[in-house]
C-alpha cells in the first residue's frame, strides 16, 4: 500500500495502523502531531487508526525555542 508522508510516497504492507508506521519510521519517542487527509488524529487513537492506500499523512514535530 502507498502512503504519502509529508509529500513523499512510501510503500508499506497492508493493514497498518498509524502507530505501526511511526514505529517503522522510528518516530515513536518524539512529541509530534499526526494528520491523515487533513484531519488531526489524537495520539491515544494512533494504535487503532487504520490507514488506507493513498492516504496523506502529515507528521508535525514540535521544537522548543526561546
Amino acid at each position: 500500500m502507498k502512503i504519502i508522508i509529508n509529500g513523499e510516497i512510501k510503500e508499506f504492507a497492508q493493514d497498518l495502523t498509524l502507530e505501526i508506521i511511526l514505529t517503522e519510521l522510528d518516530l515513536t519517542n518524539k512529541v509530534m502531531a499526526a494528520a491523515v487527509n487533513m484531519e488531526i488524529v489524537k495520539q491515544e487513537n494512533w494504535s487503532s487508526y487504520k490507514l488506507c492506500d493513498g492516504d496523506k499523512l502529515e507528521l508535525l514535530d514540535f521544537v522548543g525555542g526561546g
